[in-house]
């Protein structure tokens, strides 16, 4: 017995060699991780011209308005869900537990690829955006993908590193943006815009005077990364608490901020011009936003505003590279992907191979796209955000019927709380189904490519999820406790 005992007595190297991610997010650190994921600074000066110069024009405020309560609709059931799920993987854990493993899989795989897309076509908005900077201050004109390969390596170095570090480089490239365009909103507003500062966008007639889906459209795509609340959830202080505050702050935060900031652009050119102004910017010929910037803050902050505006895409790729590191790690210990990317740093608890897996990666891809000659803004940013979207909402929807479902055959759950388990996702998936009608009819407007490469791109998503639906684990379920637990709880 004392042999056995022996050889028995090192076994506490788990303790020494971490399984699980760790770390001591609170409601404020996912906040700005989602947040920055969101990349305000970049919506501002991206979709909102869009919105406004192929959408509803002076109304586009209201598009925003609606996304955003759509979202929050769609969070009442996320949130009441959340007690009830017990790992990382965000969309993915709920759906495998309200629909099943092989539906989980599907939204996994459909995860994947739309952080992957999304990450590539910012990382093309960088390389265009830091180009202009460049340029803009004298320096030369260089191609697009060098600058997005120096931003790999540093956000390759951060997402090796524990969590915390990212969530305090994300914090104050947060905090810097979102600051620099209140002071521009405070600006307008004290001023008084071009014509005065009135309600306008807000009114029956200007909601109606032009395609209010487009306006919405491009609101959604200002959401993507909202569900980094949940992915954190192993690196989350009383995840059960600190997820549903997140949640609920980060859509309202920014829908407010979005509408806010849109209206003070209308403002700023005046309902009556601002489609025309917007429209300068789709051609080139200005910048609704910098050039606002340059007339009611200042030349200097007006400059100020575009360095942030490089720093708020490098934070918004960060922010992307630690999700998508995140699902590659969950996928391995479920058995989708090679083991490997399961493992766990002994020192920084951070899914290390992954992150460095999701490098390589975003490098390969990178080149893929600058040796086929692709423009950073229409062939890389516009493509890969239509794909994005179409797997956003993808998501989205089967989490509202994986929650419905859930508390369906859970009853005892349910009791009492009929808005929360029944008719919040209810009216969820009825307003996601609406919106993915919304973005499939004007999805070239996002891609802004053929209508043929559209429909192509829009099937990626669709295609990663049939493909998840006819996947099974190669892992027996016992291999992961946090796998046996959610599989038996469904």
């Amino acid at each position: 017995m004392s042999q056995s005992s022996l050889r028995t007595d090192p076994a506490p190297a788990p303790e020494t060699t971490p399984r699980n991610l760790t770390g001591q997010l609170g409601t404020a650190g996912i906040v700005f991780m989602v947040i920055a994921a969101a990349a305000p600074l970049t919506v501002i000066g991206g979709n909102v011209p869009l919105a406004v110069g192929l959408g509803n024009g002076a109304g586009a405020p209201v598009g925003f308005i609606i996304a955003a309560l759509v979202l929050l609709v769609f969070a009442v059931g996320f949130v009441t869900m959340t007690p009830h799920v017990k790992e990382a993987g965000a969309f993915f854990a709920y759906v495998t537990l309200g629909l099943g493993k092989r539906a989980g899989t599907g939204t996994a795989l459909v995860a994947l690829v739309s952080y992957t897309a999304i990450q590539l076509g910012v990382y093309g908005l960088f390389g265009w955006a830091a180009n202009d900077l460049i340029t803009h201050f004298g320096g030369p004109e260089l191609p697009w993908w060098l600058y997005p390969i120096i931003a790999i390596a540093i956000v390759g170095f951060l997402g090796y590193r524990h969590i915390d570090i990212s969530a305090k480089v994300l914090g104050i490239a947060l905090i810097l943006e979102i600051a620099i365009v209140v002071v521009m909103d405070a600006s307008i507003f004290i001023q008084g815009g071009a014509e005065g500062i009135s309600v306008t966008s807000f009114t029956p007639a200007a909601i109606g005077s032009g395609p209010i889906g487009i306006a919405i459209l491009f609101a959604l795509t200002g959401f993507i990364g909202f569900e980094a609340t949940a992915v954190y959830r192993d690196e989350a202080k009383n995840p059960e608490i600190t997820i549903p505050r997140a949640t609920y702050l980060a859509v309202i935060i920014i829908g407010v901020f979005y509408a806010i900031s849109s209206w003070a652009l209308v403002e700023a050119a005046g309902p009556d011009h601002a489609v025309s102004v917007a429209q300068q910017t789709l051609n080139g010929k200005g910048n609704m936003m910098l050039d606002t910037a340059n007339h009611y803050i200042g030349t200097t902050l007006r400059d100020i505003m575009q360095v942030l505006l490089v720093s708020s895409l490098f934070a918004c790729v960060l922010s992307f590279h630690n999700v998508v590191a995140r699902y590659q790690f969950v996928l391995a210990r479920k058995g989708l992907l090679p083991s490997a990317l399961g493992h766990v740093h002994s020192t920084n608890c951070s899914p290390s191979t992954s992150s460095v897996v999701q490098t390589v990666t975003a490098l390969v891809l990178l080149a893929l796209f600058a040796v086929a000659g692709l423009d950073p803004l229409v062939g890389v940013f516009g493509s890969m955000a239509g794909v994005a979207t179409v797997g956003m909402l993808i998501l989205m929807l089967t989490t509202s019927i994986a929650v419905l479902v859930f508390f369906a055959n859970r009853s005892e759950l349910a009791a009492g709380r009929s808005w929360r388990t029944r008719i919040a996702p209810a009216l969820a998936i009825v307003g996601l189904i609406i919106s993915m009608w919304l973005v499939v009819s004007n999805f070239t407007l996002v891609t802004g490519g053929s209508f043929d490469v559209s429909i192509m791109l829009g099937l990626v998503p669709v295609a990663a999820l049939v493909i998840g639906l006819f996947l099974r684990a190669r892992a027996s379920e016992t291999d992961d406790p946090l796998n046996a637990q959610l599989t038996s709880a469904a």
